[in-house]
């Protein structure tokens, strides 16, 4: 590639980053936006004006004044685009404001909104869809909005069979909770509601259609065999509801859960399907390319037109567009005009992960994955060299942002999408034509079942990839971890994709490569190896009781005689899992799980399948009901428990202390929390109090039920405020356990909690300071290891009992 072509090649991107800086501080920082608007348009206008002043100097044809002038255009597009996406966001900036000022988060609201997004699972529990509001009323009955809000609704603890009419199009009535929503997000508002929407009227007119046609696929494959059937509808239509979280979680740790998104890969295999059908009956090149437009619309439409969709349709209008004109250099041109104009329109897709997604994939099909062919192929055949060089390419590309959702690579990814790449398109298609036949039953099931096959194998190369053995390589969390990763894929690409020379510059660099990806690699496996077979090495090999650093959430484990006990889970099952493969736990014994909040339930999928038996405080709602559930699917015997309860782990005994039996004075949540007493030899006594307030405490207290005196205490609740200070002066214990997230929002713990243990001589061991914290005990002494953070990581305590 000569340096004229690179220089075509790379003006367009610029007036990318340009816009996109601009809307992504416009959005972020809505008050700016308004002075961003008015800086970017005189500069726009001030390009131009020298441009043309260029123009009308110098005649001259030469390239480097030509280069001049179509730099100084391309400035001039970035820069008047981001004044239109920045101009878009202070002009909707007043209506925003007037909402989040009328409806303050926690005031009661009753809405008519119509749903433009799907629905889909936000968390554990929750579901959301992407809405604009017709009507806001807050509960006096005064009215919000005068025109139409961009509105999220959150549906808390429901069940998904229960939402199945909640499509795009639809209109519905709801009574929620208002919500402020999350810097940078389209919505002005976010509604909690605890009950299913009332229908008002479903999708009508075309999208009413394209519902039907989508329920239609659903049915069709009622009948077949699971976890092939739930596939078919997400990979024709994107339909996701019969996915389960097992299969969805197996679909993203190999690098496979992009089938089951309408990506731009989904639109890219009905355009191209199109374009062959219309030449295979006499069509040129340009109606082949106007009939594959046509029917990416169409698709578009069956799919629902949701920003997402409208996104993928456009990225793969964009790859065909490369693909007819032979030239990827006109692609990335093309490409980076469709994202300028798409972030001048819509500003705040500069802060959504999945536009970038979008965006980088595309980019990496048209510019990384032909050198990529081309480098492969010296050593291995043409054919096998393209099919490697399109998942190597997405995945150097999406890699480093999708650290940022979870810090982990996957590592057989590549491997599993040339396995699955052979079956995709035909389950696509094939399902897309399912979903068209509704009229033709026994065509349409039988199509389904041919579907089927093909769906089959991904579901099963997905749930193959991630059960081997170091499937999901931990990685460096955050910005970090983003470039590192980057580096280290941009060390890939050079080494396979840049021909080699004796000489020059390029050897270096090669050679500089080729060491930063030896250096990550080691570091990678050190990590893994740490993390995993070495782990156990770097901990007291006598532990009894260790704290597992999860962040702001409990995991805390109990080892006697060989038998484990977890008591809950935290809030990220693989967090959780890093710990635990760590200190070298396979199988838990016992796990407590004191409530269900999210933080001490959230890493639940961490351990489904190894527990024996679980025990548990009241169950508050469906979320916990599916906890349980899935658990007991697992293999566990689960019951819940309440004061009085006690069995053996090991040579150790444990009681519950609380909750008390049918006390409607403490509902099922925190103050219902399962407290435990843990005591036995070579172990120190404990006891673990869940996320009690001070009120239950108190009653805990009460009820005399706590021994003498304890060796460690799990203080609750993270150390907030809201406890029974005298309690911890009565337990006396020597040391306490206060697991915390760093820098949490919260302010836990608490300065008065600290200085209230402090004053009984409890020496205090936290999470978010000292990293994964292990006790043992030695003769009559406590020891304490601390993994990180403190000055002092090793210590111990007199007087343990």
């Amino acid at each position: 590639m000569t340096g004229s072509e690179a220089l075509r090649r790379s003006r367009m991107p610029v007036a990318v980053v340009l816009v996109w800086i601009a809307a992504g501080v416009s959005t972020l920082h809505p008050h700016l936006a308004p002075a961003i608007a008015g800086c970017t348009w005189a500069a726009a206008v001030l390009a131009l004006l020298t441009a043309a002043l260029r123009r009308g100097v110098s005649r001259s044809r030469r390239p480097a004044r030509s280069y001049g002038r179509l730099w100084l255009s391309v400035l001039a597009l970035g820069l008047a685009a981001g004044a239109v996406a920045s101009t878009n966001v202070a002009v909707t900036a007043p209506t925003v404001h007037q909402v989040q000022e009328r409806l303050p988060p926690g005031r009661q609201v009753v809405a008519e909104v119509l749903v433009t997004g799907k629905v889909e699972r936000r968390g554990s529990s929750d579901w959301a869809f992407d809405a604009v509001a017709l009507s806001l009323t807050g509960g006096d009955g005064e009215s919000v909005a005068t025109e139409a809000v961009a509105t999220q609704v959150v549906i808390g603890d429901a069940d998904r069979t229960a939402l199945p009419a909640l499509d795009v199009g639809a209109r519905v009535a709801l009574a929620a909770v208002a919500a402020a929503p999350r810097a940078g997000d389209r919505a002005a508002l976010v509604l909690r509601v605890s009950r299913p929407p009332v229908m008002i009227r479903p999708p009508t007119g075309v999208l009413g259609v394209a519902s039907e046609l989508r329920t239609g696929l659903v049915a069709a494959v009622a009948g077949l065999p699971d976890p092939g059937r739930a596939l078919i509808p997400g990979l024709a239509v994107g339909d996701t509801r019969l996915v389960t979280d097992d299969l969805e979680a197996s679909m993203t740790a190999s690098s496979l859960s992009h089938l089951t998104a309408v990506s731009g890969a989904n639109c890219a295999l009905v355009v191209g399907a199109a374009y062959l059908l219309a030449g295979a009956v006499g069509f040129g090149r340009g109606a082949r390319t106007g009939a594959a437009l046509v029917c990416l619309g169409g698709f578009v439409l069956l799919v629902t037109p949701e920003p997402s969709v409208v996104r993928a349709g456009l990225m793969a209008a964009v790859a065909m567009l490369a693909v007819v004109l032979g030239r990827s250099g006109i692609g990335l041109a093309v490409l980076s005009l469709a994202v300028v104009i798409l972030l001048a329109l819509d500003p705040w897709l500069s802060t959504s992960l999945g536009f970038a997604l979008s965006v980088v994939a595309t980019a990496s099909l048209l510019v990384l994955a032909p050198p990529l062919a081309a480098g492969l192929a010296r050593a291995l055949p043409a054919s096998l060299a393209l099919l490697l060089s399109v998942p190597i390419a997405a995945q150097i590309a999406c890699g480093p942002l999708l650290v940022l959702i979870e810090p982990t690579v996957p590592i057989y990814g590549v491997l599993a999408n040339v396995l699955a790449a052979p079956a995709a398109p035909v389950a696509t298609i094939v399902g897309l034509a399912a979903c068209l036949t509704p009229m033709f039953p026994l065509v349409q099931s039988g199509l389904a079942a041919f579907a089927w096959v093909p769906a089959a194998w991904i579901a099963g190369v997905a749930d193959t990839a991630s059960l081997l053995p170091g499937a999901q390589s931990p990685w460096v969390d955050g910005l970090p971890g983003l470039v590192a990763l980057a580096v280290a894929g941009g060390g890939v690409w050079i080494i396979i994709a840049v021909r080699p020379r004796r000489r020059g510059r390029v050897r270096v660099l090669r050679l500089v490569s080729g060491l930063a990806l030896a250096v990550g690699i080691g570091v990678i496996c050190g990590t893994t190896a740490l993390r995993t077979v070495a782990g156990p090495l770097t901990l007291p090999t006598d532990w009894s009781v260790l704290a597992c650093d999860i962040g702001q959430g409990d995991a805390v484990l109990i080892r006697s005689a060989g038998a484990v006990a977890l008591v809950d889970t935290g809030p990220d099952p693989a967090v959780l899992r890093a710990c635990l493969d760590r200190v070298g736990v396979e199988r838990i014994d016992l796990l407590v799980l004191t409530h269900f909040d999210i933080d001490h339930t959230g890493g639940i999928d961490a351990v489904v399948g190894h527990v024996d038996t679980v025990i548990h405080g009241p169950l508050d709602g469906a979320s916990a009901a599916r906890v349980q559930d899935t658990l007991v699917a697992g293999g566990a015997s689960v019951r819940e428990v309440h004061q009085g309860t006690s069995g053996r782990l090991g040579t150790a005994t444990w009681r519950t202390l609380w909750p008390r039996r049918d006390s409607p004075a403490f509902p099922a949540g925190n103050d219902a929390s399962v407290v435990i007493d843990v005591a036995g030899a070579r172990l120190p006594r404990m006891l673990l109090l869940g996320d009690l307030s001070a009120a239950p405490q108190r009653a805990l207290i009460a009820d005399e039920v706590l021994a003498d005196r304890y060796d460690v205490v799990k203080v609750a609740h993270h150390g907030s405020a809201d406890q029974h200070l005298p309690l911890y002066a009565q337990v006396g214990a020597a040391a306490a356990l206060i697991t915390v997230g760093l820098h949490n929002p919260h302010g836990h713990p608490r300065e008065e909690v600290l200085d209230a243990l402090t004053a009984t001589g409890t020496v205090i061991t936290r999470t978010d300071q000292d990293g994964l914290i292990a006790l043992s005990l030695e003769g009559d002494r406590l020891r304490i290891f601390r993994d990180g953070g403190a000055a002092d990581s090793d210590g111990s305590v007199g007087g343990a009992r």
